[in-house]
C-alpha cells in the first residue's frame, strides 16, 4: 500500500516537472533562407540552432532554402515562413511598393565584399572592361546579384548581357561548360575551386563604390505577424547577432561554419576572413537607404521613389527583448 507521503511525493514530482516543460517550451518558426546551403551569410540561423543558442531565446527554428530571392519572398507573402533571411534590398522595395505585406526586419550583408564575380582559369577575361558584350550572369530578377550587375555596368559604362543563371552551383557548371563567359558567386562558394586554381575572380560588388556603402541583402517578415508577434522576431535578431558573435569569435564557432559551408577550417577563416568580415553582417545596421531608392526606381524594380513615410513603415527592426 502507497503511504500518503509517498503520494504527496509523486504529485511534487510531476509539478516540477510539468513546471520545467513549460520553463523550457519553444516557440517554433520556419525560416526561408534565400540560396544554395552553404553559400554566403547565411550560416546563422542553421548553425545557431544546432549549437542551441536560438532554443535560449525560446526558439526552435525549422530552417529551409529556396533557390532564390523571389521564391523566399513567396514564401513570407504566403505566411508559409516567418521569416525570410537574404533577400535583395531592391526587390524587397519593389515588391513592398506593389502592395506585399513584406517588412525589413534586419540587415542580411552590407557593403560588396560577399558577392564576386568569376571566370574559368583560362579565359581572356581579366577585369570589368573585358566583359563587353560578353554574359554576366546573376541568379534571379530583383536579387541583390542582379542589382549588383546592373549598377556595374551604369558604374563602368561597359555594355555587358547580364544573365539569369540561377543558384551558384548551377551557375558554375554554366561557367565550366562555356555557356556564360563570366559566372557570380557569393563566397564561400568557388574558394577551394579558386585555390585549385580552376576559376578566377575577376570582381566583386564592391567595384561600384557605392555599393560598398549599401545594406544589398536584408531579412524579411510578413507584416500581419510582425503585428502579432513582435517579440518573437525581436529574439531571433538577438539569437541572430549571438550566432554571429560566437562563429567569429571562437574555435567551436570557426568549426560548426566550416561543416556548413563544406569547407576547411583554413578555407572556411579565408572566407570569414577576406570576404565575410564580421561588420558586414551586422543585422542592425541598414545604410546607404537613399542610394538604394534611387537604384530602385532606375533599375525599374520601383515605379517611383519611396517616400520618407514609406520607408519608416517597410522597416521596422525589432527592438532587443527584454532578458527572460
Amino acid at each position: 500500500m502507497i503511504g500518503k507521503s509517498a503520494v504527496r511525493l509523486g504529485v511534487a514530482i510531476l509539478c516540477l516537472c510539468a513546471g520545467a516543460t513549460g520553463a523550457v517550451a519553444q516557440e517554433r518558426i520556419k525560416i526561408a533562407v534565400g540560396g544554395q546551403r552553404g553559400v554566403g551569410e547565411t550560416f546563422s540561423p542553421e548553425i545557431g540552432q544546432k549549437a542551441g543558442i536560438f532554443r535560449k531565446h525560446g526558439l526552435e527554428l525549422e530552417v529551409f532554402y529556396t533557390d532564390s530571392s523571389g521564391e523566399t519572398m513567396q514564401t513570407i507573402i504566403s505566411r508559409s515562413a516567418q521569416i525570410g533571411v537574404a533577400t535583395g534590398l531592391a526587390g524587397t522595395m519593389g515588391s513592398f511598393s506593389k502592395g506585399a505585406p513584406v517588412r525589413v526586419i534586419g540587415a542580411s550583408f552590407t557593403g560588396g565584399s560577399q558577392l564576386y564575380w568569376y571566370v574559368r582559369a583560362d579565359s581572356p577575361i581579366r577585369s570589368v572592361r573585358d566583359a563587353e558584350g560578353k554574359t554576366v550572369s546573376y541568379s534571379s530578377t530583383g536579387s541583390s546579384v542582379h542589382a549588383a550587375v546592373l549598377a556595374l555596368m551604369k558604374y563602368s559604362a561597359v555594355n555587358m548581357k547580364p544573365t539569369p543563371t540561377g543558384s551558384s552551383p548551377v551557375t558554375f557548371a554554366a561557367v565550366l561548360s562555356g555557356q556564360v563567359d563570366v559566372g557570380w558567386a557569393g563566397a564561400p562558394f568557388g574558394i577551394e575551386a579558386m585555390e585549385k586554381g580552376q576559376i578566377r575572380s575577376v570582381w566583386k560588388a564592391n567595384a561600384v563604390p557605392e555599393l560598398d556603402q549599401q545594406t544589398i541583402r536584408v531579412m524579411i517578415a510578413n507584416s500581419e505577424d510582425l503585428k502579432v508577434k513582435g517579440d518573437v522576431y525581436a529574439r531571433f535578431l538577438a539569437g541572430y547577432e549571438e550566432t554571429l558573435t560566437w562563429a567569429y569569435s571562437t574555435p567551436d564557432g570557426l568549426k560548426a561554419y566550416a561543416e556548413w559551408a563544406g569547407l576547411s577550417e583554413g578555407s572556411a577563416k579565408r572566407a570569414l576572413d577576406e570576404f565575410l568580415p564580421r561588420a558586414a553582417l551586422e543585422p542592425r545596421r541598414i545604410i546607404g537607404i537613399e542610394q538604394a531608392l534611387d537604384d530602385a526606381v532606375a533599375f525599374k524594380f520601383t515605379a517611383s521613389r519611396l517616400s520618407a513615410a514609406q520607408v519608416e513603415e517597410l522597416i521596422q527592426i525589432p527592438q532587443a527583448p527584454h532578458p527572460r
